[in-house]
């Protein structure tokens, strides 16, 4: 895929849209072990030096209810994906996210990305947050 709009195409060929602008897009993905849904964007970036990567990120836990040295020492463990901090509704969340250079972005390649980014904040919400559903 080369274009945002491709990436689009795939996307809603897979999932209804919740946000649909130019360069962002979001949907709700599946978690189909624990029938929980975890909320997805993803955003076409732009680099300093003009190289343009796809983002995939997904709010996790509210900051306010975290260490960040635990979010540190996991973000050591991750194999896909790195947590980072976002606002969501004015609040500062954490989120997990992974970047992908346009030149690596194919169909497996993103749905791969999406379902394991998804599926690791996930399983760290049900940890953190045990019993709710956050995102």
């Amino acid at each position: 895929m080369e274009t945002f709009a491709e990436i689009r195409k795939h996307i809603m060929d897979l999932y209804e849209l919740g946000i649909d602008e130019p360069f962002i897009i979001s949907f709700e993905y599946p978690i189909k072990s624990s029938g929980r849904r975890q909320s997805m964007f993803l955003a076409e970036l732009e680099t300093s030096e003009g190289r343009r990567v796809l983002r995939v990120e997904t709010p996790v836990a509210p900051l306010a209810d975290l260490d960040a040295e635990k979010c540190l020492r996991i973000n050591l463990t991750q194999r896909v994906g790195y947590l980072a901090v976002g606002d969501l509704d004015g609040l500062p969340y954490i989120k997990m996210c992974e970047n992908l250079p346009y030149a690596y972005v194919g169909e497996q390649e993103l749905d791969y990305t999406i379902r394991n980014v998804a599926c690791s904040a996930d399983k760290m919400e049900q940890f953190l947050e045990p019993g709710t559903d956050l995102t």
